[in-house]
């Protein structure tokens, strides 16, 4: 064999790419979750499979990685949830990448999908892919990036009844 996993897709992973995802346990450890081998496999093999479903690549290689720093110190994740969760999360980013434009970077869209994740949707991937996720990517289709000047700051509204 050539030191490379080949998945259905016909993506290879390789040793290495599995070897930093085991890596993050070291990471995700302290909050009682842990990726076993054939999760690490089978998580390459969603993003193998995601990238090809959004027509997109990934140079970097590191989205799983940044994915599993991001999410591990949720409340809502358990041991129980974990993989199935970051497979979840893995599809979820790459469809909103695309339906977001670009807008956002890479680390911009994990960001917001944390916050509504751990925020408004209590943990329900439903909930952030249905109604958060689509509202954010409506408004950016339809008003532009979301950026600081348009963001309307209720504390900061003129009051014009004086």
């Amino acid at each position: 064999m050539d030191g490379k996993l080949w998945f259905p897709a016909g993506v290879p992973a390789s040793q290495a790419t599995l070897r930093e995802l085991l890596e993050c346990n070291a990471i995700t450890h302290r909050y009682g979750l842990a990726l076993t081998a054939a999760d690490a496999q089978a998580l390459a093999e969603t993003h193998a499979a995601a990238l090809k479903a959004s027509g997109r690549v990934d140079f970097t290689g590191d989205l799983l990685k940044k994915l599993i720093v991001a999410f591990c110190d949720s409340p809502w994740l358990d041991r129980h949830n974990y993989v199935e969760t970051l497979h979840a999360l893995t599809e979820t980013f790459y469809y909103f990448k695309n339906e977001t434009l670009d807008a956002l970077g890479d680390d911009e869209l994990i960001a917001c999908m944390k916050d509504f994740f751990d925020g408004s949707c209590r943990g329900a991937i439903d909930l952030l892919q249905h109604r958060e996720l689509e509202q954010l990517a409506h408004d950016i289709r339809f008003f532009g990036r979301p950026s600081a000047e348009n963001a309307e700051d209720p504390d900061e509204t003129e009051d014009y009844h004086d």
